[in-house]
């Protein structure tokens, strides 16, 4: 006896259609136009939305304020800026190269056999006049052009260099970083004062002038991060003193005196016909022999202090205990 079969037939389920978004911002938006070119497919294809909302006029409207609000702001800030320092002269002292970097090093590390060091001119005829005015070329053409790169390169190398010694030591501690940055601050601001005071006895107006010296006072965080370097391989990170670590600083100090006073002395001492004398005024016997004087010095006297100052403080031992209890510590100085 076979049972009968009763064979009930399923309907088939289909889910309705997606709706249809006028805006193309729906599911399926894509699907409206065919994609155009590479920036329809990217705008319908792939991120419909992204493409939607960038054409948007709202959004369109915003992204044109914000571009005039930091366009407003860069303007504020540059003309408050230039009441102080001159956007356009300090370009030319960032005007390096790489070619140029590493010649101007080798320079301030061995500046016993270079020669000649003036400095390039180049003339120019000024727009609306007859007559042609000259200036000085920029780094990146003259080696002998001061600049203000490797000098702030140098400064912050000096802060990491010192800071690195005492972790591989295993006695970094986070103050250290600040100690040693307000250390190499509190140089410059020192040196800073002693240009200040030098441009005001030897009646340095000038901008070129002063912009020279400041560039010329950062040389010197070379020979300083050569010597902690070098004494920090050979003493095993105790310090820079010992025979080789006073070796290494006599050198430094040396060569970055004689490289300063060679240098600046196109600056304190310029030819009439030079663009560091604008005024074309012939210098004074009094004023020269009192430049001269301060040439020398700056170049030794002073360098010397701050470059003993920046290479003797023993940070890289750990923070010295004058830095939390308040009271002298015996390895402070770091040199023997």
């Amino acid at each position: 006896m076979q049972v009968p079969q009763h064979i009930s037939q399923v309907p088939n389920l289909r889910s309705p259609p997606p709706p249809v978004s006028q805006n193309g911002y729906g599911y399926g938006g894509q699907q409206q136009s065919p994609p155009q070119g590479g920036q329809g497919q990217a705008q319908g294809g792939y991120m419909p939305q992204f493409g939607g909302f960038m054409n948007d006029p709202t959004t369109a409207m915003g992204l044109q304020m914000g571009q005039s609000a930091v366009k407003l702001g860069q303007d504020y800030v540059e003309q408050n800026f230039n009441r102080y320092v001159s956007i356009s002269a300090l370009k030319h002292y960032f005007n390096v190269s790489n070619r140029y970097v590493l010649a101007k090093l080798t320079i301030v590390l061995f500046p016993w056999r270079h020669r000649p060091w003036s400095r390039q001119q180049t003339g120019h005829a000024s727009p609306g006049s007859t007559t042609t005015s000259t200036s000085f070329l920029p780094p990146r053409e003259d080696v002998n052009s001061p600049d203000m790169y490797i000098p702030l390169m140098a400064f912050v190398t000096y802060v990491l260099l010192t800071t690195l010694i005492a972790g591989l030591n295993g006695k970094f501690e986070p103050q250290l970083l600040g100690m040693t940055f307000s250390n190499a601050s509190v140089v410059i601001v020192l040196e800073l004062l002693v240009l200040w005071l030098g441009r005001y006895f030897l009646n340095i107006s000038s901008e070129s002038q002063i912009y020279d010296l400041v560039a010329y006072s950062g040389y010197k965080f070379v020979g300083v991060i050569v010597t902690i370097a070098i004494s920090a391989v050979v003493n095993r990170g105790s310090g820079t003193g010992g025979v080789v670590g006073w070796t290494v600083f006599a050198y430094t100090f040396m060569a970055n005196a004689f490289f300063l006073l060679r240098s600046l002395k196109y600056v304190l001492l310029p030819p009439d016909n030079s663009p560091s004398n604008p005024s074309m005024q012939t210098i004074a016997r009094g004023q020269r022999s009192r430049r001269t004087q301060f040439l020398f010095v700056y170049s030794y006297v002073v360098q010397f202090a701050f470059m003993w100052w920046l290479t003797a403080l023993n940070f890289t031992g750990g923070v010295p205990a004058a830095a939390t209890s308040g009271k002298a510590a015996k390895g402070w100085l770091g040199r023997g």
